[in-house]
């Protein structure tokens, strides 16, 4: 990991890399508004070490065209450890963007960042 990314983002990236080593990751790209939550796109890639920055990230999810403001991380294992096949990890991002399109809490289940790479985290409504 770069000395200047001093993010929320690497400091989660290098306790994960350490604890878990090598994973798969799925990610949501979500819009935030005042009172919502939309989700835009999703991804998955594989983790292999924490030398990938903030900032090489959102490049990546530039890429999507997508003018994103949070993007929710969900990692992953194999059953023996290490990332997963391709095949599940697309199985696995298709249940988990039926889960977030049905109930938007589960981003708190995973590791919700926004766009400055600090950690966000979704609050229920209240009704009134």
């Amino acid at each position: 990991m770069s000395t200047s990314d001093d993010t929320e983002f690497s400091a989660w990236l290098t306790s994960m890399v350490r604890e878990h080593g090598e994973f798969t990751v799925l990610v949501v790209l979500m819009d935030i508004g005042e009172r919502s939550l939309t989700p835009l796109c999703s991804t998955y890639f594989h983790i292999i070490g924490d030398e990938v920055t903030w900032d090489e990230i959102t490049t990546m999810f530039a890429g999507s065209g997508q003018p994103w403001k949070g993007a929710a991380f969900f990692p992953t294992k194999a059953r023996n450890g290490g990332p997963i096949d391709n095949p599940t990890a697309r199985l696995r991002l298709k249940e988990l963007e039926e889960k977030v399109i049905a109930d938007r809490m589960i981003l708190n289940d995973g590791h919700f960042f926004d766009t400055l790479g600090r950690r966000i985290e979704v609050q229920p409504e209240t009704g009134t």
